[in-house]
């Protein structure tokens, strides 16, 4: 049953029995409108004639604003469920009047006017209670799935209460009907208690907080509630319009009916007939149609349906002006608005925020309703009595307000988008209230930790100067040069280049004779640029000074000279003393400084002396990681291609990684022609791939875009992320380059299946984990146990990596700044803020993205972990068959843990999975596989 009602109508476990309870509660309420409406208005009709409809509609407004009033101060004061129960004992006791004064036939014409005005109060009133309760109980998801479903039991209501009415009113009469109603309308009151215990009562904390926030302090008026909000109104609008066209069209209805069936009991009937058959349509629309139409077109394409159709019969009778074509009209508004546009009405209003919802709604439902029927009532007065129009021309003004409807709906769309927007930024700055305000940016909070800070932040703020005026900070790095840390005095150093100001020699002079390599060479570097002495002298003072500290700086500092200057580099035969000390180095390699090495290799790099490249290339592999270091950033200085390969196999080990890529990337853009003859020979390995579009992604060209391209095709999460990572940039950066729609939407695509894929292997893992699952294990059991659970996680991992490039994806394509938004909302804690982002995305995408993305999203935020979903169909895969799967994935990681648990599982069955790993590249996992697949020979052997 639950699979029935799951596929049929969306509903999932937890909703079943809320939502039937809920569908019961608007089914009594309709019950009881379809059994008095009918009977008052063919009495009104009958009686008054048609023509006096439109000073009932002018009454039921002047009464619907006094009473909203009241009825607005006691939704603030009281709760909503006091308020609902109140009312509804009221409507059942002014109903069991309304049965004794037929029964005893006391209607007078005050009484007639007295009970169409209260009858259409309770339309509005009951019915704007049940929604309001249902935006309260279910979020913007839910209730996109489910209001179609709770929608039916209105039309059920109908289609019921039409024929309750003829069987009971031809049997008992009519005042027997409406005695049974007021009756059955007190059975919504214990209901109304039961959805408030069950959902309600329980909001989740932050709508809690909301309400609590707000109760007291909220006392504006609904009309500045509604003026002050740009949705609101078009709500307001729309609902105001929507039910002058409706009266329209029922005064015509009424108006030809009554022309052509004079006789009260007989237009009853008609009446009666009719309005049961457009519920039965209206019905199996709600039940079929309406759930799939607002996942298909969304909220603002779905509220289009009503005002189109209803055009569209308005030009059909102004063609064929019969009663047959304003029952279809009349069809249509009946059927239509009870199905499709009432589920996209409530909605539409999901994303206004629970208090402000409460009040401004019942304004809308009660208020503007009436308003609007006040107004449809003085526009048939004027046009019917004063200039003594045919019905017909009613018409025209129809399809007026049919236009104006129309495009309210456009202006309501972007309103609905934006405060979806505005909700998941609120939420979210909710969510980040308890978290440290960012003071980078506070000059006095800078200057604090300059004078006093830490040198970790130190370092990181110096880092961060150049975005302000240096000299603000001018005085406290000065300070800096007398700090006890070496780093801080060079990156002092480093910022103070840009100043002008010949009084910071004497402060630097001194460090000259510090015993730290870098700092040395830093010092003189700035001695030479900025003091009055000439190259000549600095280098006969500092070349050949006694301190090995300072000649080895002098030394780098005629490195760097001589590439601008190698008439320098003669003069000092700078050749000739590098070539001494790589000779001198290697012979005495296990007692030269590591600082002093790494002097020799910046000073071989920035002296561009070619010959000596060897050098460098050999220490790119030394032992020691602080030579290395200092390899990278000689080969980067030098970008010379022999180094190339060497730098990208760097990237492959943590330590070095940040260093090579940006060695790399001071390469420049003849890079990439580099790294496309690489790829295309197949010499880069799997394992760096992942590294290159951070070497590219900061070069404009096409190549750049050739080579992410095709990385976004690579089947590691962690490839396929940084290379969506920085295309993104790169298109962020030049509008220029050739990336096309089309491709960012096929590669979406793959992403959507490459999720899909992962999530069907992480099903069938957990599946057999179910089959299994026994409360003692054996120790091989919980082996094998660990082994898939810890193939889960891994994979768990490839479903974030896959979700985030996604998302990068989507950037391209959409608004940067809202899809972030949406994804750090989606990433939240706080579970309205993922319903308000998904809903945010529901609006924002286009259909051909949507389907694929949407379903992924959706089963990211309410079904996450949750692998039985019901968003996303999945096919279960055998254990061998997903270890196959998984291996084509790519990744050591995840091939180790394949090896892992086939190793567990005792197998040979799994043998032909294995067999190809043992060529795998990486030692680690090549060794398992070797080793698992002996094991598997001597058992078979054996």
């Amino acid at each position: 049953m639950k699979k029935i009602l799951s596929k049929t109508f969306g509903l999932r476990d937890g909703e079943i029995y809320i939502s039937f309870l809920m569908q019961l509660y608007i089914f009594i309420v309709i019950t009881v409108l379809l059994i008095v409406k009918p009977t008052v208005n063919a009495l009104f009709v009958s009686k008054l004639g048609a023509d006096n409809l439109p000073f009932g509609y002018l009454l039921v407004a002047f009464v619907a604003v006094s009473t909203s009033y009241f009825y607005n101060r006691a939704i603030r004061k009281l709760s909503l469920v006091k308020v609902a129960i109140i009312s509804l004992v009221i409507f059942s006791l002014a109903f069991l009047g309304l049965s004794i004064i037929l029964k005893f036939s006391l209607t007078s014409n005050w009484l007639l006017y007295f009970y169409y005005v209260f009858i259409s109060l309770f339309a509005v009133i009951a019915t704007s209670q049940f929604w309001i309760f249902a935006n309260m109980v279910f979020n913007a998801r839910e209730a996109k799935r489910i209001f179609g479903f709770i929608g039916a039991g209105a039309i059920a209501g109908g289609i019921f209460g039409g024929y309750l009415t003829s069987i009971i009113a031809s049997n008992f009469g009519t005042e027997a009907a409406i005695f049974i109603a007021a009756i059955l309308l007190l059975g919504c009151i214990p209901i109304i208690k039961k959805v408030y215990e069950l959902r309600i009562k329980y909001l989740n904390t932050f709508k809690r907080k909301q309400v609590i926030a707000k109760q007291d302090t909220l006392e504006s008026s609904s009309i500045k509630l509604i003026a002050n909000s740009k949705h609101l109104t078009y709500i307001a609008f729309i609902t105001g319009i929507g039910v002058i066209v409706a009266k329209l069209v029922d005064f015509q209805f009424s108006d030809f009916a009554h022309k052509a069936i004079p006789n009260s009991d007989d237009l009853a009937a008609f009446f009666g007939f009719w309005f049961s058959t457009f519920n039965v349509v209206a019905l199996t629309i709600q039940l079929f149609l309406t759930n799939k139409i607002l996942t298909k077109l969304g909220v603002s394409s779905t509220l289009l349906i009503l005002p189109l159709a209803i055009g569209l019969g308005s030009l059909l009778f102004l063609t064929f002006p019969e009663l047959w074509v304003l029952v279809l009209i009349k069809g249509i508004d009946g059927s239509f608005k009870q199905s499709i546009n009432k589920a996209s009405v409530e909605l539409s209003i999901m994303p206004i925020p629970i208090l402000i919802k409460n009040q401004a709604k019942s304004y809308i439902d009660v208020a503007v309703d009436s308003i609007a029927t006040g107004i449809a009532g003085f526009l048939l007065i004027f046009l019917i009595k004063r200039l003594d129009l045919e019905t017909t021309y009613i018409t025209v003004i129809i399809l007026l307000f049919v236009f104006i409807w129309i495009v309210l709906i456009y202006r309501l769309r972007e309103a609905y988008f934006n405060s979806f927007k505005k909700n998941i930024q609120k939420t979210l700055l909710s969510e980040n209230d308890d978290k440290k305000a960012n003071k980078e940016n506070s000059i006095t909070h800078i200057k604090r930790i300059l004078e006093s800070g830490k040198e970790e932040s130190i370092l990181e703020v110096i880092s961060r100067l150049n975005d302000f005026n240096s000299k603000i900070f001018q005085k406290s790095v000065i300070k800096l040069l007398k700090h006890p840390s070496n780093k801080v005095k060079i990156q002092a150093i480093d910022f103070l280049h840009n100043i002008e100001d010949t009084s910071i020699l004497n402060n630097i002079k001194p460090l000259v004779y510090e015993k730290d390599d870098t700092l040395v060479y830093v010092a003189l570097e700035y001695i030479l640029e900025n003091s009055h002495i000439n190259e000549d002298s600095f280098f006969v003072k500092y070349l050949d000074h006694e301190n090995e500290y300072i000649a080895n700086g002098a030394l780098m500092a005629l490195a760097k000279q001589n590439s601008r200057n190698s008439i320098l580099g003669l003069k000092y035969n700078l050749k000739d003393r590098l070539n001494n000390k790589i000779h001198l180095f290697k012979a005495e390699e296990n007692t030269v400084r590591k600082e002093v090495i790494a002097g020799l290799l910046i000073s071989i790099a920035n002296a561009r002396m070619v010959t000596h490249y060897h050098y460098i290339q050999e220490n790119l592999s030394n032992r020691k990681s602080y030579i290395v270091k200092f390899a990278t950033i000689a080969a980067g200085i030098t970008s010379d291609e022999l180094f190339i390969e060497d730098l990208l196999n760097l990237t492959a080990k943590k330590k070095h990684r940040k260093r090579a890529i940006k060695a790399l990337k001071s390469y420049g853009p003849k890079i990439i022609d580099s790294i496309l003859k690489l790829d295309k020979e197949d010499d880069i390995k799997g394992n760096i791939k992942k590294y290159v579009p951070k070497i590219i992604e900061s070069f404009n060209n096409e190549n750049a875009v050739k080579i992410l391209i095709r990385l976004l095709k690579n089947k590691n999460s962690v490839t396929r992320l940084a290379a969506s990572n920085s295309l993104a940039k790169l298109k962020k950066k030049s509008s220029n380059l050739l990336i096309t729609r089309k491709l960012i939407k096929n590669q979406i695509v793959r992403e959507s299946n490459y999720y899909r894929n992962i999530l069907e292997i992480i099903t069938s893992i957990q599946h057999v984990i179910n089959e299994e699952l026994v409360d003692e294990k054996s120790s091989a059991e919980q082996q094998i146990y660990e082994a898939r659970k810890n193939l889960i996680t891994a994979l768990e991992h490839e479903l974030e990596n896959t979700l985030e490039s996604l998302f990068k994806l989507l950037s391209m394509l959409y608004n940067e700044e809202d899809i972030n938004m949406t994804f750090v909302g989606i990433k939240s804690e706080i579970k309205e803020a993922k319903i308000n982002s998904l809903e945010f995305l529901d609006n924002l995408l286009q259909a051909e993205v949507k389907t694929k993305v949407l379903p992924i999203v959706e089963y990211y935020v309410v079904d996450d972990k949750h692998y039985n979903s019901p968003i996303i169909e999945l096919s279960l895969l055998t254990e061998k068959k997903y270890l196959e799967k998984i291996m084509r994935m790519g990744g050591s990681h995840l091939r180790f843990l394949i090896v892992e648990l086939i190793a567990a599982s005792k197998n040979k069955n799994y043998i032909p999975v294995l067999l190809p790993i043992k060529k795998y590249r990486s030692k680690k996992v090549k060794k398992l596989a070797s080793d698992t697949y002996n094991n598997f020979m001597g058992f078979s052997k054996n």
